[in-house]
């Protein structure tokens, strides 16, 4: 079997997808900035490679057809580094590319960085590489890092809904395309949970696994810039929270696909049975 290149796997959901491919007994190669970090893991080479390197990434990509390119972090340079990674794979004759993208990725999303994986797609395309795109939804994972430590739930969502997706689905989906990637060239995936939600009704999800009473306030725009000033992030970085929001409030987050069942073979971990998963250890 083809070797499989893999970034990001210091990360949560590529560290995921590295341990699913080992225990599956595929040899791979994990591009990594720091190869310290790296998971220790059967049947793995690692490779120093940043994004940004194009001679690193090409040679450490060199004679593997299919590579997983998990997004970079969120920077003002993200695109430059997405299409410098891109090139450099073009360049070692990486045959098929999958992408970890953002729901409704588009150029007026309302989600900021949303943008960012539109502009890397069109440039995978462009590049001649034969790809996949996951466009994940709001990973269900973060959810609970969003209420403030006095239990509320604070954001411009309105009503909106949010079909929020675990983690390790959208690496079992990561996975299937990986180990099988011929039948999904060209195609794009909406990686959604089993239902949409709104912040209320996450906030109630929520209170049930923990048993305390969390609460969603529906900030205005205002509200929520003033209450995100503290933190001293850059502008670019303010509007990409504030705009997770309004995202959702746009019904931007809302839809539910079936691509997480017909992709693994089993269905979408819900909100509930996530937190009931991680309580239970």
């Amino acid at each position: 079997m083809s070797p499989i290149a893999v970034t990001g796997a210091t990360g949560n959901l590529g560290g995921r997808v590295a341990r699913r491919l080992a225990d599956a007994g595929r040899s791979q190669s994990l591009l990594v900035r720091d190869p310290a970090r790296a998971p220790r893991l059967a049947g793995v080479t690692v490779a120093a490679a940043e994004f940004a390197d194009h001679d690193a990434v090409r040679r450490a990509l060199d004679g593997i057809p299919t590579v997983l390119m998990v997004s970079a972090a969120e920077s003002t340079d993200r695109v430059d580094r997405h299409r410098a990674f891109v090139d450099a794979a073009a360049a070692a004759g990486v045959a098929h590319l999958v992408y970890i993208s953002f729901a409704g990725a588009a150029p007026d999303a309302t989600f900021t960085l949303a943008r960012d994986h539109w502009a890397t797609e069109r440039h995978i395309e462009a590049s001649g590489l034969g790809f996949t795109f996951l466009r994940d939804n709001l990973y269900a994972d973060f959810l609970p890092a969003m209420v403030g430590d006095d239990d509320v739930l604070r954001g411009p969502a309105g009503n909106g809904r949010v079909a929020a997706v675990a983690q390790d689905d959208i690496a079992d989906a990561a996975t299937a395309v990986l180990t099988d990637p011929g039948p999904h060239a060209g195609r794009t995936y909406e990686l959604t949970g089993p239902a949409a939600l709104t912040l209320g009704e996450v906030a109630d999800v929520l209170s049930a696994a923990t048993g305390r009473t969390i609460t969603y306030h529906p900030e205005t725009v205002e509200e929520a810039y003033r209450s995100r000033a503290g933190y001293g992030a850059p502008d670019w970085q303010l509007d990409a929270w504030v705009s997770t929001y309004t995202a959702i409030a746009a019904g931007e987050l809302a839809e539910v696909t079936d691509a997480v069942p017909a992709l693994t073979g089993h269905p979408a971990t819900s909100l509930a049975d996530l937190l009931r998963r991680r309580r239970d250890g």
